[in-house]
């Protein structure tokens, strides 16, 4: 049963007047039970309880945290087909696609607990006491990582698993030893609620703190939030604008507090003339597939293609034309996602440098793909409209002259996420310049794949410049996630038995540390 009460210190609240409703994505109908929005002291009241619960949660041992985070996902595992149906209603995404976000999010969660068992993610470095050293002696310095405190975390639209309540920087910030104050995405709320359940439920069978996790609905309290003093970092996945706007928030705090969010890219996708001699046809069939994928609502859908004049890129145009033209009209994530993408098609539609290819005109409720060709002087010259995301099944076709204007077009972009290389073997290593332009404009850089699928995994990179993201040193998927939550902190002349364990002489958790330089696991 749905009681739509917000989650503070292990308790429900619903002290507020404004109560809101869950919407059936593919019929706008209201589904069963109401949820009520968080007043401000409703949001003071959690951001308290996360901090009450913060030190003794970060000074748990790594094992008691990875424990919880197993938990966690045993908890969304046994999730039934009622908790997918949910899902599914409110998302409009198959069921395929739920099951398969939910292993993703309870695998997120396992990997993290393997990432505290081993515990590298303490960065233990020591530098033992050098008493005779000439001129001067070195007192004894030991330095590990540390949570940076209560985490903020904004659900996503697009992944109401894997980037919502028990997602990447959910996981990432737990790990770390944070609590989080989790905003429920207002697209997906009863989806929110079970998954809260399930980490409460969690947190009881551990003996976590009360508080470890609390969680608000509503528009508007996220700005509550942000400003609030306890809170010491925000996670974030959604738009430029919002992204934007809790930047400015965050900075112009008394304690200014980072934000890592994760916002807009076009992932372009460079195509080279002999791979399209090879493989053109097949290259637009498995393009097009990762264009409409999940009707194009991955934050790594590729909204941009750059191909050299050519026939072959000619003869790739117009397979790939035919092919989305094909693509069947899917249901987004709700009304607002439709109505966004709508409109951005509406720009391309109106400027005079743009022109449509191929795609259906809209049908009522559903989206249609669709493909444009851009003159490439918009690309060169900085136009904002070919930089811009549209959230949906689009892309636009760029055709560039040579080479000379190729590497022009390149460093004209702005900071992606992800960016790909279609070529054989022998044009890869011609044009070696592309891989090293590209590393300078995002996070992971792709050969003969697509962009649309992010491996959890430790050598992931989810991340890049702005805007892309508003902090291109971290990453929101993979295990690296962990450090974006964390921050040093030295101990100088401590006595053994005070220190952290990780620090101890004897090397109580049988961690790696670097100790005078060298890296072991050996006690002193």
């Amino acid at each position: 049963m749905t009681f739509g009460h917000n989650y503070i210190g292990g308790q429900r609240s619903a002290q507020g007047d404004t109560r809101l409703r869950s919407l059936d994505a593919s019929t706008g109908e209201a589904l069963p039970g109401e949820f009520f929005q968080a007043t401000e002291a409703e949001v003071d009241a959690a951001a308290r309880a996360a901090a009450a619960a913060f030190p003794a949660f970060r000074n748990l041992a790594p094992e008691q945290r990875a424990v919880f985070l197993d938990a966690i996902a045993d908890e969304l595992d046994a999730l039934g087909d009622d908790f997918v149906a949910t899902v599914c209603r409110e998302t409009a995404l198959p069921a395929g696609r739920i099951l398969g976000e939910r292993g993703r999010t309870s695998g997120q969660m396992r990997l993290f607990a393997q990432v505290l068992r081993r515990g590298d993610f303490l960065g233990a470095r020591i530098d033992r006491a050098l008493p005779e050293r000439q001129p001067l002696p070195r007192v004894d310095l030991r330095q590990m990582r540390i949570g940076i405190g209560p985490v903020a975390v904004f659900g996503a639209s697009n992944f109401p698993l894997a980037f919502s309540t028990a997602g990447g920087d959910t996981a990432a910030a737990l790990a770390a030893g944070c609590p989080v104050v989790v905003k429920a995405h207002s697209g997906h709320m009863a989806t929110a609620e079970a998954v809260a359940d399930a980490i409460l439920r969690a947190a009881e069978r551990s003996g976590m703190p009360a508080g470890v996790f609390n969680m608000v609905y509503g528009g508007g309290v996220g700005e509550w939030l942000v400003k609030h003093p306890a809170i010491q970092a925000v996670g974030f996945t959604g738009s430029l604008r919002g992204g934007d706007a809790l930047c400015r928030m965050a900075a112009q705090r008394p304690q200014p507090i980072p934000v890592f969010a994760e916002m807009s890219s076009i992932n372009p996708v460079i195509l080279l003339p002999q791979a399209l001699r090879e493989r053109g046809e097949r290259i637009a069939g498995e393009l097009s597939g990762s264009v409409t994928l999940g009707c194009g609502q991955f934050c790594t859908n590729p909204g941009l293609i750059i191909g050299l004049r050519s026939t072959e890129f000619s003869a790739f145009i117009e397979q790939f034309k035919a092919r989305m033209a094909d693509q069947p009209a899917q249901t987004m994530l709700n009304a607002g996602t439709l109505a966004s993408y709508r409109k951005g098609l509406e720009h391309l539609h109106a400027h005079p440098g743009v022109r449509h290819l191929a795609g259906a005109a809209q049908g009522e409720g559903q989206a249609q793909a669709q493909l444009f060709e851009a003159d490439v002087r918009l690309l060169l010259e900085g136009d904002e409209l070919l930089q811009e995301e549209v959230f949906g099944p689009a892309t636009v076709l760029v055709q560039v002259d040579d080479l000379a204007q190729l590497r022009a077009a390149v460093q004209a972009l702005r900071g992606q996420l992800t960016a790909t290389l279609i070529g054989e073997a022998q044009e890869l290593l011609e044009q070696a310049w592309l891989s090293e332009l590209l590393q300078e404009k995002v996070g992971r850089v792709l050969v003969n794949g697509y962009p649309t699928g992010v491996e959890v995994c430790d050598a992931m990179v989810h991340g890049g410049p702005y805007p892309a993201t508003s902090d291109s040193r971290g990453t929101s998927v993979g295990t690296l996630a962990i450090e974006r939550f964390l921050r040093p902190v030295c101990f100088q002349n401590y006595p053994d038995a005070l220190l952290p364990e990780a620090l101890r002489d004897g090397n109580p958790l049988g961690i790696v540390r670097l100790v005078d330089g060298v890296s072991g696991r050996e006690a002193l």
